[in-house]
């Protein structure tokens, strides 16, 4: 077949590679792939794409087997929403252009499928990806991502033709983290540049003698430039540890508040003292109470929250958006048509809030940002309260 400016050539050791950058929202790509697989008949077929992201765009029920409990308790709900969020900003710019989010994986799929060739996963979890750029945005930074994320629900309806053609040469993690990374630069890293390595890495490894491997167009540079050096995948696999600065906080904080309360009885008498357990308390309580009611939780879930984010940083172990969460679950349990609608629900701004799923989801990411920022609001009433 005639050579397209989106398939490049590659080799390694006595092996072929064919590698098609493809655009994320475009027919045409889509189009590209399922012709070249058919007329080259690979041996095996490389998709940017890991187990997760597979089975989202294989398997329509693979929701219904989500256990939520059991991501809350692992305290991973942050993770699942943000993942979530993707999904919505990606299906939303999907439907815009009359294509389904993955459509070309898909269709790489499909063809391979075929032609009888194999299947090889090459892309990082997305759970590690998302822990590590997680990890590494502090509280405002992911306070800014969730405003990104819904100001981006409205803008994608009055999205211009331009800006919609350089979309299609970025990653949907950069797309949505794109303005975060210029504060940030340390999530490019994160986002693309292991990404081109780790890809690199497994698609030089695939299986078979004739490879083609389909990636989104904007990982073509990376993953040439990285295509013959030597990848250590043992660090970009790593599931990144929270920082000591931060484990040594929650420790350190029941002190510090035992301790500013100790202080201001000592300093300035027993009034003081009690007003500064006061300020705690309906800081601490207001703030998380209100995170839970942004998320339309439950009554009870708003209660609980109110109840125990005074004494939640007592027990590191434990935040109170996991216990306003568990509650929210178990009063509210999620039934079969919000495992079936999810997709469609999280495609629009009100369809988050409605859902069951994201509803939990969204009372343990905003009970517990609620609670931060309470705990800040507290201790500059409860030092005010020694003056």
């Amino acid at each position: 077949m005639t050579e397209n400016q989106d398939i490049h050539r590659l080799a390694y050791e006595d092996r072929e590679f064919t590698l098609i950058g493809t655009a994320h929202v475009s027919k045409e790509s889509a189009d590209l792939v399922g012709l070249v697989i058919e007329q080259e008949k690979p041996d095996t077929v490389c998709v940017e794409l890991c187990q997760a992201r597979y089975q989202s765009i294989t398997q329509k029920k693979q929701w219904q087997n989500t256990d939520l409990i059991k991501v809350i308790k692992e305290k991973k709900a942050s993770l699942l929403l943000l993942n979530l969020m993707l999904a919505s900003y990606q299906r939303r710019i999907g439907r815009k252009l009359g294509i389904k989010p993955g459509e070309e994986f898909l269709r790489a799929i499909q063809a391979a499928e075929a032609v009888g060739a194999s299947i090889h996963l090459a892309d990082r979890d997305i759970r590690i990806t998302l822990s590590r750029a997680w990890r590494l945005m502090g509280l405002w930074t992911k306070m800014k991502l969730l405003y990104q994320f819904l100001a981006s629900v409205w803008e994608v309806d009055t999205i211009r033709q331009e800006e919609i053609e350089e979309m299609k040469k970025r990653d949907v993690l950069e797309s949505l983290l794109s303005e975060l990374g210029k504060s940030l630069p340390e999530l490019h890293r994160i986002l693309i540049d292991e990404r081109d390595q780790y890809l690199a890495h497994k698609i030089r490894n695939a299986p078979g003698k004739r490879i083609i491997a389909v990636v989104g167009a904007g990982h073509v540079p990376g993953i040439q430039s990285y295509w013959e050096k030597p990848i250590d995948m043992a660090s970009l696999e790593m599931m990144p540890p929270r920082g000591k600065s931060f484990n040594l906080f929650k420790w350190i904080l029941p002190v510090l508040i035992v301790g500013l309360i100790v202080v201001g009885f000592l300093t300035a008498g027993r009034v003081a003292a009690a007003d500064m357990i006061r300020w705690w308390i309906v800081a601490k309580a207001t703030l998380a109470g209100l995170g839970a009611a942004l998320a339309f939780g439950h009554p009870l879930t708003i209660l609980s929250a109110v109840i125990a984010a005074p004494f939640t940083p007592f027990n590191p172990m434990i935040k109170v958006g996991f216990i306003a969460g568990l509650v929210e679950a178990v009063l509210g349990k999620p039934k079969v048509k919000d495992f079936e609608n999810l997709l469609d629900d999280i495609s629009s701004l009100k369809g988050f809030w409605r859902n069951k799923i994201t509803r939990i989801l969204l009372v343990v990411a905003l009970t517990n940002t609620g609670s931060a920022v309470g705990t800040f609001v507290a201790f500059s009433l409860m030092v005010k309260a020694l003056t």
